[in-house]
């Protein structure tokens, strides 16, 4: 049974692991090359064991591997190994020209993770339901692949078994080009006046979210994954260049925002769920402190789960625009209850 984990790497994920497998009487020895981020994150999952750990979990960037692979296995020899890097290739590799046997490394990637890094930012439910891939070698042993696999689990994430090159495709197309494509859309309103950005909604601030990602970590992951991204950036090039040519066609033009929204209808829901139609529910509120909760109260109130929400706000606005995502029943519910006690909803939307 896993009892202790040693986690090289005091980041947003490694500490986040140890979070959350501190209440299944599950020990972390926080390791990392800066002591202060070791310091932190240790302080925050809690007292570390002493002497080997049953688990060894790599939780740094993959092309740093390398350099703690060998002492990590002197230290540890009869241990298993894990990695959560973004890429499955390259560590794999890395593994292979160790002295690390690979029986007991399983190559794995939680898809999860914040816009901002480091053990400050980490959670406990980080991983709660998302998807985490494990790409075990042809050599990987049972045991390795059964110990990581309680571990994903124990998480509450939902284990995905694929190969490691199939992997780096994958994350080439659903993670590393939006990444791409987000900074170099906001890069451009570096040079965007300000009384512009003032007018900015939703919409741009959806599209950029995940530019304010980590440069030196994100930097790593393409180069890591450059092979793949290559192809991708260049069919993503020739679109923007067919776009550039059909301008002066409105259905040109419609036939690439159709296409868009058929890609997007593509994405699945929760758990890896069929996508899901939601009904919106715009709720007009006062600017003022307890609002959005006394909303959710009133949600849990009556049994109403609020699968998304967004919020319009504008300074110096004395109201906000809150527009809940609901199954259809459910807006219909929560819409009546609300209105029957006073507050400002208006039509469901679809």
């Amino acid at each position: 049974m896993l009892r202790s984990v040693r986690i090289v790497g005091s980041g947003l994920i490694g500490t986040s692991i140890a979070l959350g497998l501190r209440p299944h009487s599950i020990t972390s020895q926080m390791i990392d090359i800066d002591s202060a981020r070791a310091h932190l994150a240790q302080d925050l999952v809690g007292r570390a064991h002493q002497g080997p750990s049953d688990l060894v979990i790599f939780a740094l960037p993959s092309h740093a591997l390398g350099s703690v692979i060998e002492a990590e296995f002197l230290l540890n020899p009869n241990s298993i190994f894990m990695d959560v890097g973004s890429v499955k290739y390259e560590p794999l590799q890395q593994i292979a020209h160790s002295s690390l046997p690979l029986e007991q490394f399983v190559a794995t990637h939680p898809m999860a993770g914040r816009e901002i890094g480091g053990a400050q930012a980490a959670r406990a439910d980080l991983f709660a339901t998302r998807t985490w891939v494990m790409a075990p070698g042809s050599k990987t042993s049972q045991e390795a692949i059964a110990v990581v696999r309680q571990v994903i689990q124990t998480l509450g994430a939902h284990c995905v078994v694929m190969k490691a090159d199939e992997h780096d495709r994958a994350v080439a197309a659903i993670s590393h080009l939006p990444q791409i494509l987000s900074s170099l859309l906001a890069a451009t309103l570096n040079d965007t006046p300000m009384d512009w950005l003032e007018l900015s909604g939703s919409g741009l601030r959806d599209t950029t979210r995940i530019a304010a990602s980590d440069p030196g970590l994100w930097s790593q992951i393409i180069y890591s994954n450059r092979e793949n991204l290559r192809g991708l950036l260049d069919s993503m090039q020739h679109s923007v260049n067919e776009l550039r040519e059909n301008l002066d066609d409105p259905a040109q033009i419609a036939e690439l925002i159709k296409a868009g929204g058929e890609g997007r209808a593509r994405i699945p829901g929760k758990h890896g769920g069929a996508a899901r139609e939601y009904t919106y529910l715009p709720i007009v509120i006062d600017d003022k402190p307890g609002q959005l909760a006394a909303i959710f109260n009133e949600c849990a109130a009556i049994g109403v789960n609020i699968e998304d929400l967004s919020i319009e706000h504008s300074p110096g606005q004395l109201s906000a625009l809150i527009t809940l995502s609901l199954s259809s029943s459910d807006a219909l519910l929560i819409s009546d209850h609300l209105l029957s006690i006073g507050w400002n909803v208006h039509p469901v939307l679809k």
